[in-house]
């Protein structure tokens, strides 16, 4: 048996097909487009549309695959009748007018409730979910479903409308993990109607005829890409870890953190596992962060310019995207101004640093597998090693943590095995200065005080 599995990232999104031994047979890629439509910044749905099933249509007939299913990034929904979208995907890179914001963001239920910190532009997608009812409340009027982003695709896909708890449970604002239940938000805004029954990721949810020899693909339910991340590693029975996912976002999951420790003001939220359960999570934009500052870069990252980043003092500092566990401070580069290849180097060490102390404030003394795209060719593990000699880490076998978790749920949902490389053990770098280099990057912005404070007690 093989699954194609659809993976939808804001920057990139692809196509891979797994056999049942784990092993990614065939993939292929493309970019979102994102274009200003009636005041909205919003997908082309239909050219990711056509891409996705051109796609799949090719893996069926080259690869005999089976089932579909999809893997999505955060922060996203979709209004939709029974026949197709009542208003363009919105992009969650975007901020309401502040007259909405005054209005709508008094309506916004508590931290205490959600574990949904108050985040900028549609980071939390409740959010955007009322601004668009404000400005557009036909569009809320003609929808049926309100779907999450994977389970539209699964849905446009050919399966039926369904909810899916790991996605909703997402710093959405929609969901109250405590009580595992929809949020107050949802009942006050009369939404509860039009959220269709839950299905377990994976779970099929429909048949569609594909394919020059109209072969029935089982649709399955799609999945939140970092929790999809989680499920891969969880379910080959390692112990208590932390995930460190990497892409546009880099999430760091630990469920091992009590929840009281999380701080609303630090980008530190409640994520919900594929069960239901809460997993204690904080992020930043890392990878936009890390295109910023390296200029774009793209390949490998010579270590000698690592080295020389380190000893000539240059540094980036953050934040240089919305959000993360460092508001309110503007990025800037300091130290000089990097020569060719330095900034690449820059950027990895900021990626590095900042989820060295990410984990600090996640209460992470666990084993920590790094995943994901900023992780090619190991070296951001490696210095995370580093920068920890007292905690495990380990990093997945291939770069595709999210798409291999997704895989291994449609395979499980029918019964089917699937043997998923186990993680690889992670050689600690050996650059000289790392510490010192990493104590003067959080004297710059009182990252000292952010580490000493999470280690001193909950909040």
């Amino acid at each position: 048996m093989k699954v194609a599995v659809l993976d939808f990232g804001k920057t990139n999104s692809k196509l891979f097909v797994f056999g049942q031994d784990g092993r990614i047979v065939d993939e292929r890629r493309t970019q979102p487009n994102w274009a200003r439509q009636g005041g909205f910044s919003v997908l082309d749905e239909a050219a990711l549309h056509g891409w996705a099933l051109g796609a799949v249509t090719d893996a069926v007939d080259d690869h005999g695959v089976e089932g579909v299913m999809v893997s999505g990034h955060g922060c996203t929904f979709a209004l939709v009748d029974d026949k197709a979208l009542t208003h363009p995907i919105l992009d969650y890179e975007q901020e309401p007018p502040a007259e909405i914001a005054a209005r709508i963001d008094r309506r916004i239920p508590d931290f205490a409730e959600t574990f949904s910190p108050r985040l900028p532009l549609g980071f939390n997608y409740g959010r955007h979910m009322l601004w668009l009812q404000a400005v557009d409340p036909d569009a809320f009027a003609a929808a049926t479903s309100i779907l999450g982003y994977p389970q539209y695709w699964s849905w446009r896909l050919g399966g039926r409308p369904v909810s899916e708890v790991s996605y909703l449970g997402c710093h959405s604002h929609l969901w109250a993990p405590r009580r595992r239940d929809f949020s107050s938000l949802v009942d006050a805004e009369g939404w509860r109607g039009r959220m269709p029954a839950f299905a377990r990721a994976g779970e099929a949810i429909g048949e569609r005829l594909l394919g020059e020899n109209k072969r029935a693909v089982t649709i399955h339910n799609g999945v939140h890409d970092s929790n999809a991340a989680l499920h891969a590693y969880r379910r080959q029975g390692l112990g208590p870890l932390t995930v460190v996912s990497t892409g546009t976002w880099v999430v760091v999951l630990n469920p091992d953190c009590p929840l009281d420790a999380l701080d609303r003001e630090r980008d530190m939220l409640v994520n919900v596992d594929v069960d239901g359960g809460p997993v204690p999570t904080i992020r930043f934009m890392g990878g936009r962060e890390f295109a910023v500052i390296s200029g774009g870069w793209q390949g490998a990252i010579p270590h000698g310019s690592i080295q020389q980043a380190i000893d000539a003092g240059l540094m980036a500092v953050p934040s240089f995207a919305p959000g993360g566990p460092m508001p309110g401070h503007r990025g800037e580069v300091v130290g000089g101004t990097p020569v060719a290849g330095q900034s690449a180097a820059v950027a990895l060490l900021y990626v590095g640093l900042m989820i060295d102390l990410s984990l600090d404030l996640i209460h992470s003394g666990n084993t920590v597998i790094v995943d994901g795209g900023l992780n090619t060719g190991g070296l951001l593990a490696g210095l995370l090693a580093q920068l920890r000699p007292g905690q495990a880490f380990l990093q997945g076998a291939s770069l595709e943590g999210s798409a291999t978790g997704a895989a291994a749920l449609a395979f499980e949902s029918v019964g089917r095995d699937f043997a998923a490389e186990p993680p690889e053990p992670v050689h600690a770098t050996r650059f000289s200065g790392v510490a010192a280099y990493r104590d003067a990057w959080r004297d710059r912005f009182g990252g000292h005080d952010a580490a000493a404070r999470a280690a001193g007690g909950a909040r």
